[in-house]
């Protein structure tokens, strides 16, 4: 798609990228079925092709308009556009530069402001989001269904026991996460300790910045990038020999730390080598490993378990390349048996912070996904990202559990179809 960037962009580095990322977009249309918007909206200017087209005319110096940024905001920016397309685009890329243009094109009104700022800032720090989660946690019981619904259960973890192993790994704990499910990463820590793997966590390691970038706070996202590749290279330095992490949403934004800090002299090497090293969980786990050391009665006590897996978009779309099918052979190399799920590449809505600004949208794609997801009566959902969990969660009939979890039960487990079915609706249990 050829572009030619209007007066005031046509010697910036904005105006350059968007000229390079545009020019390999050949309208084939391949997007559209891809697309989750598009197919609940029916609308073209709700698909990649269509917000292309607004992005182009924004490069352009063509009108821009509150419509422009409601169909760009629409953007799950799930990607599942960009493992459709014959192209290469990049279309992640194009939909960030996109933003940025209307908003300066097109300022948010205060009161939107106001919402998003406060978003980035509460998410994104976990010593405010975890104490204002446990105030919701101890108010819980007096909350009307659709609140109480929103708000996990607070649950009891046990720290796993750190032993030192030749082999180490730096894992992140984020920002959310260490709050709303403190047991996913207890779990993979149990895990790799059981296979010879020791965990360490980074000193000031913080937010991974993925949703203040999505939210437009582009500087906040490079702060928090900037402290993390500092508390991560230290250790790599050290002789770790990856970082790790649980939430494949933060995985994907550690990953493109890279290009998030190209610009920055200061940083841009140091950022590529922790990209570099950065590993989702599943990618560090051999499933054949994994299974020489379950136990046969897991293996013949699982069959009878189903598991419907939902493939976080971050991980099938963002880390397609080296993540495609991994967690998919952990679960069965932990005995469990797969549900087929329809129309796998769609996304279930959450989206960071998506579910909170676009609620319509995104509940209406959480109805699509969990009606796939529970067609054949399973167990329990698996899943590999924090938001898309709490989401599901919900709404959802069956538990919804990280997988890594599903796997260290089944490693301890004497009667696994009794504990995974004991679970009710939108409740979770602590890992073993």
């Amino acid at each position: 798609m050829h572009t030619q960037p209007a007066a005031e962009l046509a010697d910036t580095a904005l105006g350059h990228d968007a000229k390079q990322l545009l020019r390999s977009c050949v309208h084939c249309g391949f997007c559209l079925p891809a697309c989750p918007t598009y197919r609940v909206a029916g609308n073209e200017l709700d698909s990649p092709r269509g917000r292309i087209y607004l992005i182009k005319q924004l490069v352009e110096g063509g009108p821009a308009s509150e419509l422009t940024r409601n169909h760009l905001d629409r953007c799950l920016t799930c990607r599942s556009c960009e493992s459709a397309c014959p192209s290469g685009v990049e279309y992640g890329r194009i939909v960030d530069l996109g933003r940025e243009l209307i908003d300066r094109r097109v300022p948010r009104p205060a009161g939107s402001r106001l919402i998003r700022g406060t978003l980035a800032a509460v998410l994104s720090r976990r010593s405010v989001f975890t104490p204002l989660l446990r105030l919701g946690q101890l108010s819980r019981p007096l909350l009307p269904q659709r609140l109480r619904a929103m708000i996990p259960e607070r649950l009891p973890v046990r720290a796993p026991v750190v032993r030192h192993h030749s082999r180490r790994v730096v894992m992140l704990e984020g920002c959310v996460q260490p709050g709303l499910a403190p047991q996913i990463n207890a779990a993979a820590t149990r895990l790799l300790d059981r296979l010879g793997i020791e965990v360490q966590t980074a000193r000031n390691e913080t937010c991974c910045g993925a949703l203040p970038h999505h939210l437009g706070y582009a500087q906040r996202a490079h702060a928090l990038a900037r402290r993390n590749v500092d508390a991560c290279l230290s250790l790599l330095e050290a002789g770790a020999e990856a970082v790790v992490s649980t939430a494949s949403g933060c995985g994907v934004q550690v990953k493109d730390y890279g290009h998030l800090l190209r610009d920055d002299p200061a940083y841009a090497d140091k950022a590529r080598r922790v990209a570099a090293a950065t590993r989702d969980l599943s990618e560090l786990i051999d499933p054949a490993a994994l299974r020489s050391i379950m136990p046969a009665t897991a293996t013949t006590a699982d069959a009878a378990i189903l598991i419907a897996w939902q493939a976080p978009c971050s991980l099938q779309h963002g880390q397609r390349n080296a993540t495609a099918g991994r967690v998919e052979s952990l679960l069965r190399a932990a005995g469990f048996r797969l549900a087929h799920v329809s129309d796998p590449h769609l996304c279930c809505g959450s989206a960071g912070t998506y579910s909170l600004l676009q609620p319509a949208m995104s509940h209406t794609l959480r109805e699509r996904k969990l009606g796939t997801l529970q067609r054949d009566r399973p167990t329990a959902i698996a899943t590999a990202n924090i938001g898309c969990l709490e989401h599901l969660r919900a709404a959802s009939e069956v538990p919804v559990r990280h997988w890594v979890e599903l796997v260290m039960e089944a490693l301890g487990r004497t009667d696994a179809t009794h504990q995974l079915g004991s679970q009710g609706p939108s409740t979770q249990t602590a890992s073993s």
